[in-house]
Order: C-alpha cells, then sequence, then structure tokens
C-alpha cells in the first residue's frame, strides 16, 4: 500500500507502480488547507495574531507623532497617513519571518519528515506553507487598515489604491517568506533561525524610509535607504495608499518580490531536498 493526496485528505492507495502520486497543484491544495486549518482552528492564536499588528500601528503612531511636522512628512497631512503603508510592509515582513519558523517546527515535530516517505513533491511542501502565509497575511492586512480607518483616522486615497497597496505588501511578504524558508533549511536550531531573521529584519526596517523620511536621516543611514530594497517597496506602497504618483517604485518593489522569491526558492529547494 501507498499513501495518496485525494479530495483534500491522505488516503492508502493500492499499491500500482504506475500510480506516482497526486498532482502538484493537488498537493498544493491540500497542505496549504491543512496550514491554514491549524493556523485558524485556535480562536487565541487568531486574536493575538490579528491584535499584534494593530498595537504596533498604534505604538508607532503614537510616538512617532510629532515626526507629522518634519519635510516630506507634512505633504501627507498627518504622521498616519505617512506610517500606516509603511506599517502594512513591516507587517509581511514579519509574517515572512514567520513561515521560516512554522517550516522548522514542522520539521522538528517530524510532519515534514512523514511527508518525505509519501510521494509528494518537496517542492509543494514549502510553496504551500507561502500560500497559507499569504492568506494569513491579507487578512492581517485588511483587519489592519481597518484600524488605521476607523481608529487612527487614516485617510486613504481611494480603496482601490488602499487594495493595491495591500496587494503589493502580500507580493512582498510572499516574497519575502521564501527568503526566511531559505533560512530555515539552512539552520537547524530554533534559536539560531530567530537571530538570523532579526539581523535581516532588523536592518532593512530602520534603515528604510518606514518610519522617518529620508531627508532627516544622518548622510551614512540615509545612503544605506537608497540601496535598501524595502524603501522601495514601502514608497511604492505608500504612493498607491494615498492617491500620489508611484513612478518606478512599484516596478522596483514588484522586482524585488520576484528577486527575493526566485532565490530563496532555489535555496531553499535545494536545502530542502539535500536535508
Amino acid at each position: 500500500m501507498v499513501i495518496a493526496v485525494d479530495r483534500g485528505s491522505l488516503r492508502l492507495a493500492p499499491d500500482d507502480d504506475s500510480w506516482g502520486g497526486a498532482g502538484f497543484l493537488t498537493q498544493l491544495r491540500v497542505l496549504s488547507g491543512r496550514s491554514l486549518r491549524t493556523a485558524f482552528s485556535d480562536y487565541r492564536l487568531v486574536f493575538f495574531g490579528l491584535l499584534q499588528p494593530v498595537v504596533i500601528l498604534l505604538l508607532f503612531s503614537q510616538v512617532f507623532a510629532g515626526i507629522g511636522d518634519m519635510p516630506g512628512v507634512v505633504a501627507y497631512d498627518g504622521y498616519i497617513n505617512y506610517l500606516m503603508p509603511a506599517t502594512l510592509v513591516m507587517i509581511a515582513m514579519t509574517t515572512a519571518m514567520g513561515s521560516g519558523a512554522a517550516l522548522l517546527s514542522e520539521i522538528y515535530t517530524g510532519w515534514v519528515g512523514r511527508l518525505r516517505t509519501m510521494p509528494i513533491n518537496l517542492v509543494a511542501v514549502l510553496a504551500a506553507r507561502t500560500v497559507s502565509d499569504a492568506v494569513r497575511l491579507i487578512v492581517q492586512l485588511v483587519v489592519a487598515s481597518a484600524a488605521g480607518v476607523y481608529v487612527l483616522g487614516f485617510e486613504p486615497g481611494g480603496l482601490a489604491g488602499l487594495a493595491g497597496a495591500i496587494a503589493v505588501a502580500v507580493a512582498i511578504g510572499w516574497g519575502l517568506s521564501w527568503l526566511f524558508i531559505a533560512i530555515a533549511t539552512w539552520q537547524s536550531k530554533p534559536e539560531l533561525m530567530q537571530a538570523a531573521s532579526f539581523v535581516v529584519m532588523f536592518p532593512l526596517m530602520f534603515s528604510s524610509s518606514a518610519y522617518v523620511p529620508l531627508e532627516a536621516m544622518p548622510t551614512w543611514i540615509r545612503v544605506l535607504s537608497t540601496v535598501n530594497p524595502l524603501t522601495y517597496a514601502i514608497d511604492a506602497t505608500r504612493a498607491l495608499a494615498v492617491g500620489m504618483p508611484v513612478g518606478g517604485a512599484l516596478v522596483a518593489a514588484l522586482a524585488l518580490a520576484g528577486v527575493t522569491a526566485v532565490l530563496g526558492g532555489t535555496l531553499a529547494t535545494r536545502a530542502f531536498r539535500a536535508g
């Protein structure tokens, strides 16, 4: 007997040399569905997962409220309008970091080991993690945006623009999730995974235009910001959300998502198959 994927579940199938397992898309759907059910099965995890970005947004909007009068921010008519689009990208980055941690947890619990004994494409295992986390990210971004509008006074330039900003943030999060999954396939301990992720995350976050305009930064940080790919992702979401011209930032942001996904996916797949 062999184990097969059928109609959203795993089942035993007759031993047949001509049977090579379900198709890639079926495997992707089943594995993604399992990850989503796990993520949303505990109402406490759901509650705190949705609350976390709202708390972060609330704290940063109050702590840095005085920046609203600075050149480069005053044009947005309130610091919350400057901060909210950047927070979408920050939430995406945090969720992407969680993708690597979740994969490492599945490796430690033996779930991945069991999958290796089945006729399953290992790329589908990694891709399912990114797909399920992207769906979870959409929910988080919608909740955070609603909190920004109805609680903190965020004024988007239009519903279409805000939807576009969320879409860009999801694309960035999906691309970065491959990078953090690649890190997870290299590390053998959760502590190393967490340390490596924070080393990647915080320099990118605070050397970008997320919280302070580039003009207000020291010269050496400003130089880093201009080559920080996250700056272009934030500029794109900010322009879309508030209804300003996007320019080349959108192309750069989508290119960032694509390149990161290809690079991270290639490295992760190679390491995952070797493991």
